[in-house]
């Protein structure tokens, strides 16, 4: 480590940071990402990640061993991405770029710092935790087949873009996962629909022959409103199956999920954070 530096990632170009990515997560648990050049800046818009504050370790020779990239909240920042080259794994790159991604935090005047790992990724899982980082919520993924009915019209209107945005914005639950926030929905590089009722909305997006479900937050415990919102949706695409990616808290709809006959995949991810101050 003796030879490694710390670089601000805007610094290098994207396609730098894009192989080395690309390396980093040949192996990931869920599958090597399918990501292009042309698709990275969608990519790091999703992630909300801020190339300033995200940091790059190098070798002597200026090539990248590690990443760490940042996406800022309001008093914490979240841990967006993290990686090592398949050569730099065991150089101890990754962990020190954990240390520095922490301290600068702290030195910032933070309260937190946040993130989400796959539960079954151990091997990271024992790493946050050494940092001191608990886990806060379980973040689950959600599917359902297409049930080939006839189609119904939609049962709720479209929201306008900024209507949805600010619901969210003003009614975000604490501990929402940033990429169901509106500040990733407003950099969102696809189209998307929202519905609305009571006390839930409902962000999705068509994703080739499937529907994503984009964000689901229901603020009353009983997430009925939740339950309608999905139902109608099911109603509307009957020929598409629809799906959640691991980042749905039970609590703000994920019940609601269930009762629809939604089924989780084995694998579901952990919001960790570490508080900073006092």
């Amino acid at each position: 480590m003796t030879d490694t530096a710390f670089v601000p990632a805007d610094q290098l170009p994207a396609a730098v940071l894009h192989e080395a990515f690309s390396q980093a997560f040949s192996d990931y648990l869920i599958g090597p990402f399918q990501l292009s050049l042309a698709q990275w800046p969608g990519f790091l818009a999703r992630q909300a990640v801020d190339l300033s504050l995200s940091r790059v370790a190098l070798d002597a020779a200026g090539q990248p061993l590690a990443f760490a990239f940042v996406a800022p909240r309001t008093g914490r920042w979240r841990l967006a991405t993290m990686g090592a080259t398949p050569a730099a794994r065991g150089s101890g790159a990754a962990p020190a770029l954990l240390d520095d991604f922490i301290h600068r935090a702290c030195a910032a005047g933070l309260q937190a710092v946040e993130l989400e790992v796959f539960a079954q990724n151990e091997r990271a899982v024992r790493l946050y935790q050494s940092r001191g980082f608990d886990t806060v919520h379980e973040l689950l993924g959600f599917e359902r087949a297409a049930s080939g009915a006839a189609a119904q019209a939609p049962g709720f209107d479209a929201l306008p873009r900024e209507q949805a945005l600010q619901w969210l914005r003003t009614h975000e639950p604490a501990d929402l996962p940033l990429q169901v926030s509106a500040t990733v929905l407003e950099r969102h590089p696809s189209a998307w629909t929202a519905w609305q009722t009571g006390q839930a909305q409902l962000v999705w997006t068509e994703a080739g022959e499937r529907v994503q479900i984009l964000s689901l937050v229901d603020l009353s415990p009983a997430q009925a409103d939740a339950e309608r919102l999905v139902a109608a949706l099911a109603a509307a695409e009957p020929t598409r199956g629809l799906f959640v990616p691991q980042l749905q808290r039970m609590d703000l709809g994920g019940a609601a999920l269930r009762r629809l006959g939604f089924e989780s995949p084995a694998l579901c991810q952990w919001l960790m954070r570490r508080p900073l101050q006092g």
